[in-house]
């Protein structure tokens, strides 16, 4: 399969390649925006890691992958522990959606689930080893996860880049 060859556009990444297309339908990465597919970020890197995309500017110059972080980083501040994340989950098998609208950063697909036919398990929440959470975030962060029958993944990144899951589900008594 050749390269995806996908533009960035203030802070959007897209393509509207054959190759996106057909990632799309196999594997699902991107999400669907009239003819083209629209990667998050994370999804971007981690496909141009996988050597799967290459990157251009609006100018057509194709953007070194140092570039590449540079500019996402300025676009996010908490790229580097979120796309960690993502690309922990990936490789081990989940597929990783935005989660925005749920006031989450990606929701998480069990392995073998189907987006679109099935719902997700998890909304997760990346953060670093030194983010200090207050009970008020952690209990609404919970009640997101519940009001919308998921259970709660706090993504914890440590300095070596290692990454611990905590699952939150509430259960009855």
């Amino acid at each position: 399969m050749e390269k995806i060859k996908a533009t960035l556009i203030s802070e959007k990444v897209t393509s509207n390649t054959a190759e996106a297309q057909s990632l799309f339908a196999t594997s699902r990465f991107g999400e669907k925006f009239g003819e083209k597919i629209l990667y998050s970020l994370s999804e971007a890197l981690y496909l141009i890691h996988d050597k799967k995309m290459e990157l251009y500017n609006f100018r057509n110059k194709k953007l070194s992958e140092k570039e590449i972080l540079k500019k996402f980083e300025q676009i996010d501040k908490k790229f580097k522990t979120k796309s960690l994340v993502f690309s922990d989950l990936r490789k081990n098998g989940y597929i990783v959606k935005t989660a925005l609208k749920f006031g989450a950063e990606f929701r998480v697909y069990e392995k073998g689930k189907k987006v679109g036919k099935d719902h997700s398990k998890w909304l997760c929440f990346p953060v670093s080893e030194n983010t200090q959470l207050t009970w008020q975030e952690f209990s609404a962060k919970s009640r997101v996860a519940h009001s919308t029958k998921k259970n709660l993944l706090i993504a914890v990144v440590d300095d070596e880049g290692s990454v611990s899951y905590y699952e939150v589900k509430w259960t009855r008594v």
